[in-house]
């Protein structure tokens, strides 16, 4: 079955780096487009940044351009999400999705906390 597992997250200062990756399987990889969305608490569930199958074109919520960058290797089955110039209004819970044959799966989320 599609599992998706993010990792990378944790607790950076203001102005700071991460790197976010996300390991998928049960799946073609290649052949799908993939997203990061981010839910900080008490807000809803956003749109980072999609990428398609080849990684030739990457799309980013206006909030994020310039400071994000999605990206994939293909023969590793990962998605990846580098994030810089961090601000705590970024603070948030992050997910990889696909959506394949109509149906979104996601993967369990890693936390990303930017604080001084």
């Amino acid at each position: 079955q599609v599992q998706l597992v993010e990792s990378g997250g944790g607790l950076v200062q203001p102005g700071g780096s991460l790197r976010l990756s996300c390991v998928a399987s049960g799946f073609m990889f290649s052949s799908y487009a993939m997203s990061w969305y981010r839910q900080a608490p008490g807000k809803e569930r956003e749109l980072v940044a999609t990428i398609d199958g080849v990684g030739g074109s990457t799309t980013y919520a206006n909030s994020m351009k310039g400071r994000f960058t999605i990206s994939r290797d293909n023969g590793k089955n990962t998605l990846y999400l580098q994030m810089k110039s961090l601000q705590p209004k970024d603070t948030a819970v992050y997910y990889c999705k696909v959506r394949r044959f109509g149906t979104e799966h996601w993967g369990q989320g890693t936390q990303v906390t930017v604080s001084s």
